[in-house]
């Protein structure tokens, strides 16, 4: 009788450590506004490398993303483990709000980090970049210098995406005034340019030819010229990197799994994935296809505009005012 228990109890193990048979595996879940491309393929490739764990991911854009935690944070439970947008001062608000896990990987050493004060809460998993996207058909010579968008083939035909729907927008903005002063935006409105809606909505008028040229993320431009549109992606000397900070939620449930993760963004391998997507990885020894025509992490690094994030997000209300001022007018 024992024998036959045991026999039993040995099948009964067998069976379920079989493929299909699994009783509970680990599911991680993410809430991201990064590209589905982008992150199915760092799903198939997490969970390849880590067999029994199952990843799903939310995409959505960030303030959506925000306003479902922020739900969630009401009914006293978050849902996700982790979080990887691209709005940098959401994430220094829940720092503040204390919902962050402190986690410092060990790749944290081995990566180009734009965040002077990291501590742990968040690192950038990415480095987003911002060019002067302009229509082939309408622009023969691309522009080299910020300053070039007040020539007369910018004419009514530059557009910027509102800071109050576009985040990277506003960062962007907050960046050409750190380094130009708000003069340069006075120059734009003397040359006629334009407040669009979206980051999307001004690269589409773009393509279309309706507008010229227009402030552009990196991804996006690309997947338009993949798509066949007319566009190019120019980067003056001072450059608009926003980073895309990836953390983990302090009550998650599958914390080992969760920095498992984290972990594994900022891996060769997920960086490489990055990389072949069309923006810049933040290890410096990954390359960014040729096609793409962005400058080298580390010299973007170096190129970028400097600028304190706490104090350019204290700042938003009274920075986005003073663009609206400059280019509308009193």
């Amino acid at each position: 009788m024992r024998k036959k228990y045991l026999l039993c109890i040995l099948v009964f193990i067998l069976l379920f450590a079989m493929p299909g048979y699994a009783l509970a595996a680990e599911k991680l879940i993410v809430y991201t506004s990064m590209k589905a491309s982008l992150i199915d393929k760092l799903r198939d490739a997490f969970v390849k490398s880590n067999p029994g764990a199952e990843v799903d991911c939310l995409t959505a854009g960030a303030g959506e993303l925000m306003a479902k935690i922020e739900t969630e944070r009401k009914s006293e439970k978050i849902l996700a483990d982790i979080i990887w947008t691209s709005e940098v001062p959401d994430f220094y608000e829940m720092r503040q709000d204390g919902i962050l896990e402190k986690y410092i990987p060990p790749a944290a050493r081995d990566v180009l980090n734009p965040f002077e004060d990291y501590d742990g809460f968040f690192i950038a998993a990415r480095l987003g970049t911002l060019g002067i996207a302009y229509n082939t058909n309408r622009v023969k010579s691309a522009p080299a210098a910020w300053s070039d968008l007040t020539r007369p083939e910018y004419k009514d035909a530059f557009g910027i995406a509102n800071p109050t729907l576009s985040g990277t927008s506003y960062m962007s903005v907050a960046l050409l005034a750190r380094r130009f002063g708000w003069e340069f935006f006075n120059q734009l409105r003397a040359n006629g340019a334009k407040i669009g809606g979206g980051a999307n909505q001004v690269i589409d008028a773009v393509a279309s030819g309706a507008l010229a040229a227009c402030l552009a993320v990196d991804y996006i431009t690309f997947d338009q010229i993949a798509g066949g549109a007319p566009l190019a992606l120019a980067y003056p000397r001072e450059m608009l990197l926003v980073p895309s900070p990836i953390a983990i939620f302090k009550d998650s449930p599958n914390m080992e799994l969760a920095k498992k993760f984290l972990d594994f963004t900022l891996s060769r391998e997920a960086q490489a994935i990055i990389a072949q997507e069309g923006t810049l990885p933040v290890r410096s020894e990954v390359t960014v296809p040729a096609q793409f025509n962005i400058p080298a992490p580390a010299e973007a690094m170096e190129r970028a505009i400097k600028i304190s994030y706490p104090e350019m997000i204290a700042a938003k209300e009274k920075n986005v005012q003073q663009f609206m001022s400059a280019l509308q007018g009193p």
